[in-house]
């Protein structure tokens, strides 16, 4: 283990972070959490095809910007560290179909303006950034393709041809989580300019209205047949046309520039399903005093006291490992963090899916039904498992650099 990685202590919040931390506690018990009901109620009426956003949300957004709740996520924008933020986002776990959006730190925005606060032109932050944090428009990221292994971004097949002054795009994505959003105005598309070139510089970044001719959304892909109000939608690029100055840092820099999005975006991922662990150890703690069964309630019974007690020092086991990546994040930056985040994106999903499969368990028939949220936090958070890089991808990582370490331990002795 790299020494100056494992002595690092967690750095103290500022007074401002607790105090945004105690207003986030506030506006989820007392506007959030209420809310919740209205927006399941408008979901299930106007049915899986309809991907209007609840009016509730707007209603959200208006009194978290009222309360300096927005774009907390942007340290540019907010003036938090990492690990200030992860509380906050951890809370707006809780919820995640209402809170992130409501205080406008909801993926995959919140990787697109970290892309484009990064790289982007002043055009391009004129034209999308600045919409973007606002709240007046949402975004999707296009890069998984269905017809290759793309948790090697390198077979992205997608093709961005230059013609003059314009890329002409043609390719199939899907999970473009976000394009079935009516608020959808603007897609980054990743895709190969120059298929020759080393094989880390062939793709490109490239911004694409959605509104472009050839841009067609196909369908909404369900999770575990849950349809999303965003969606995660296949589209399609037939000819697509934009002006080469909507390339996103150079030509040639999209791998580079996706790692840079996706390792905050990662990070923040394991923030929110924090809380959602919480929140379904919360469920199984109340379900557990208040049912009885074979004559006592199952809080005295010993293998529901395991899985309680189980729960928690996951929980805190997993907190810990994404609070220390923070930390690193924030005093060496993205690329010092990079084990730490791949090991965090491994543990906490594993972590998460474990205390929500056994408060399922401890609901019964309740739990996989839509009577609680435990059934659709389950397929939302065993999907993190797969996007944003597979487990196995994150694994071989961690291998890779643990292998090619210098190790503090001295070589084995010869046994005498």
């Amino acid at each position: 283990m790299n020494g100056s990685r494992s002595n690092t202590s967690l750095a103290a919040p500022s007074a401002h972070a607790v105090e945004l931390q105690e207003r986030m506690l506030a506006f989820m018990r007392e506007h959030v959490l209420p809310a919740e009901a209205e927006y399941l109620a408008h979901r299930r009426q106007a049915g899986p095809d309809d991907h209007v956003v609840p009016p509730v949300v707007e209603q959200l957004k208006k009194q978290a910007q009222d309360q300096g709740l927005w774009n907390l996520f942007l340290p540019s924008e907010s003036g938090l560290t990492q690990l200030e933020y992860a509380p906050i986002a951890e809370m707006s776990g809780w919820t995640n179909d209402l809170a992130p959006e409501a205080i406008n730190c909801q993926a995959p925005d919140t990787g697109n303006m970290e892309l484009l606060h990064l790289l982007g032109t002043a055009e391009q932050k004129r034209d999308w950034l600045e919409p973007l944090l606002a709240g007046h428009i949402r975004s999707a990221f296009a890069m998984t393709e269905p017809d290759v292994a793309s948790s090697d971004a390198t077979n992205i097949a997608t093709r961005i041809e230059r013609d003059g002054d314009d890329y002409v795009i043609t390719g199939r994505k899907w999970w473009t989580s976000g394009a079935m959003d009516p608020r959808c105005a603007v897609l980054i598309v990743m895709g190969k300019t120059d298929p020759t070139a080393a094989t880390h510089r062939q793709q490109s970044m490239v911004i694409v209205p959605r509104n472009t001719p050839g841009v067609t959304v196909v369908r909404d892909l369900p999770v575990f047949g849950h349809h999303d109000q965003h969606g995660h939608a296949e589209v399609r690029f037939d000819g697509v046309r934009v002006p080469v100055s909507n390339v996103i840092g150079e030509e040639g820099g999209g791998f580079a520039a996706a790692q840079a999005r996706l390792g905050p975006g990662r990070i923040h991922h394991c923030m929110r399903a924090l809380g959602a662990a919480e929140r379904a150890l919360a469920l199984m703690v109340e379900r557990a005093q208040h049912r009885v069964a074979f004559g006592r309630p199952l809080a005295e019974q010993g293998v529901v006291q395991q899985q309680i007690a189980e729960s928690r020092i996951e929980i805190e086991q997993a907190r810990l490992l994404c609070h220390q990546a923070c930390q690193i994040i924030d005093t060496q930056g993205n690329k010092g963090a990079k084990d730490l985040v791949a090991m965090a994106k491994v543990a906490v999903p594993r972590a998460v899916t474990n205390v929500i499969d056994r408060a399922i368990q401890v609901h019964g028939g309740a739990g996989v039904t839509d009577v609680t949220p435990l059934a659709a936090m389950y397929g939302w958070h065993r999907a993190m498992r797969l996007f944003d890089g597979p487990d196995e991808v994150h694994v071989r990582s961690v291998a890779k650099s643990e292998l090619g370490r210098t190790p503090v331990l001295p070589p084995r002795q010869p046994t005498p």
